[in-house]
């Protein structure tokens, strides 16, 4: 799994990055977001769904847990997750989020929520805050993405 860095100046910055990302994705792909509070995960995410298509702002699913998207609204279906409210693995089962799999996109926040192993070929930002507000995206691309990487 290669690693790329990635310094965005801002939150318009991390929306036109979600929004090249979202000419890349496809049905089955996994987009995990790690960081913490206020980091930017739901940034880049409304940056992805901005990308398919969606006109309207992206409610954070913090509360819904799964927030789904469908067709027309955006250009293939996506399910964006939340974790940052469960207590561990078990709890996620419930949600069937795999299932999510065979026909949409799912962006994941707080992944680690299931631990190290969930979807290891899920393409990966940690996302820090740096000093001056910036954020730096510490991608981690699984094979899958390789030459689609190589696009961004």
């Amino acid at each position: 799994m290669a690693e790329s860095e990635i310094i965005l100046a801002g939150e318009a910055a991390m929306l036109a990055f979600g929004q090249k990302l979202a000419g890349l994705v496809r049905i089955g792909d996994v987009i995990a977001l790690e960081g913490g509070l206020g980091a930017g995960k739901t940034t880049l995410a409304r940056g992805i769904l901005e990308g398919l298509g969606l006109e309207e702002e992206a409610p954070s699913p913090s509360f819904a847990i799964v927030q789904p998207y469908d067709i027309p609204e955006v250009r293939l279906p996506v399910a964006h997750v939340d974790l940052y409210r469960l207590d561990g693995a078990a709890e996620a089962e419930e949600l069937a989020l795999d299932d999510y799999l065979t026909d949409s996109l799912l962006i994941v926040e707080w992944p680690d929520r299931l631990g190290e192993g969930a979807w290891p070929d899920a393409l990966r930002f940690h996302i820090d805050i740096e000093p001056d507000g910036a954020r730096r995206l510490t991608a981690r691309v699984p094979g899958a993405w390789t030459e689609r990487w190589s696009q961004i």
